[in-house]
């Protein structure tokens, strides 16, 4: 038996560069009183706690829960690359959906280091071990930071089948900046132009500029599900609910096949088969959601994610780009929290900023982000090595 599950508090802190944010322990503390003060609930109502992050040693997250409170329920630590905050979610939403328990927490946090992402232990092998050797053959260009020639590697792919210009991506970007300065929680809220993403410096030459890269960013962010049952129990407002999930992790066909390159490689056939199985079990499809936050780690991964979710057509992109269907007037708005590009990226608190962001939306109180009129909101996080959850949210 599955049962209806709620979102009833959510609640994130202002993400911060590197060495200006505060310890992650406060930074997970205070996005859990933030999402209790949300749902009008104390901790001692919470059955079970997915605490999610990706650089921190073990039991990092009972370290940042027991500042909050220390009422012997179950804390699991969860790491899964850059969906770590979906992961937690995922968890709890399927413990509360089985009727395990009746209300769970999932936290996201992390204290993040400047610079380039890298491996932590070197003396064993690496979980990109396959990723490294295949993109080795397809772009042949190691002295690039792993996760530049992985997202990069896939932009040029798209540019090198469909004729996608460089500038494409610079509008993604331009466009992440100006939904970021309405949102007071946002790292970066300066609104820049096409222009100015293009002569930044430049990564990659003919491939991406610095702009078009998230930034490394510390948070937290944290989301309380709990069944229909409990919400009325204890008169929570139960109107927002998820309505399909899944997780998916890579096939083969990430690494290898006929028509296997770099999109496949950074998780464009997870992140359609997740989508395909969230819209065939929620009975809808991509024409009927309003506003979506997308795993926009670098502006190219924004662009093939478009098409991974069947927001347009494969090779339609860029046109769904320069028909502004992707922003406020359009088909849809995508990230209107200014996204991983502007808003930030701690890895473990992202996804469930996205779901903060989201649920924000449906209730009608994101004020000026607010996309007016959604009912649905689609969710995507993806992290290499690799996993994608997609998950769909409903007003009732």
């Amino acid at each position: 038996m599955s049962q209806s599950v709620c979102v009833v508090g959510v609640g994130m802190i202002p993400f911060a560069k590197p060495g200006a944010s505060e310890s992650y322990p406060m930074m997970g503390a205070r996005a859990i009183r933030a999402a209790l003060a949300d749902a009008g609930l104390d901790y001692d109502k919470i059955q079970q706690v997915y605490a999610g992050y990706v650089y921190g040693d073990s039991c990092s997250g009972q370290r940042a829960v027991y500042d909050v409170g220390m009422s012997g329920v179950p804390v699991i630590n969860v790491n899964n690359n850059c969906s770590t905050g979906s992961t937690a979610l995922w968890l709890a939403r399927q413990a509360v959906a089985s009727g395990a328990v009746d209300c769970a927490l999932a936290v996201g946090f992390e204290q993040m280091k400047p610079g380039a992402l890298g491996n932590v232990y070197d003396d064993r092998p690496s979980p990109f071990q396959y990723f490294d050797e295949r993109s080795a053959e397809l772009v042949q260009n190691a002295d690039i930071p792993l996760a530049l020639r992985y997202f990069g590697g896939a932009g040029l792919a798209h540019m090198n089948q469909y004729g996608t210009k460089l500038a494409t991506f610079a509008k993604i970007r331009a466009k992440a900046s100006r939904h970021a300065a309405n949102n007071p929680l946002a790292l970066f809220k300066t609104i820049v132009t096409e222009e100015e993403v293009l002569n930044s410096p430049v990564l990659w030459p003919g491939v991406m500029t610095r702009l078009m890269a998230c930034p490394p960013t510390c948070g937290g962010a944290a989301a309380i599900v709990c069944s229909e049952a409990f919400a009325k129990k204890h008169n929570l407002d139960h109107s927002i609910r998820i309505r399909a999930q899944a997780m998916t992790t890579d096939t083969s066909s990430s690494f290898k096949g006929d028509h296997n390159d770099m999109r496949q490689l950074v998780g464009y056939d997870m992140t359609h088969a997740a989508a395909t199985r969230v819209y065939e079990e929620a009975g809808v499809g991509p024409k009927d959601i309003g506003v979506i936050e997308l795993h926009d780690c670098f502006a190219h991964n924004e662009l093939i994610t478009y098409e991974g979710l069947g927001l347009c057509p494969e090779g339609g992109a860029e046109k769904f780009i320069e028909d502004g269907d992707n922003t406020y007037g359009g088909r849809y708005v995508t990230n209107p929290s200014g996204g991983l590009l502007s808003k930030g990226h701690p890895l473990g608190a992202t996804g469930l900023a996205q779901c903060t962001e989201l649920v924000s939306q449906l209730r009608g109180t994101a004020e000026r982000r607010q996309v007016e009129g959604a009912r649905l909101a689609l969710q995507h996080n993806l992290g290499l090595g690799g996993a994608c959850v997609v998950t769909l949210y409903e007003r009732v």
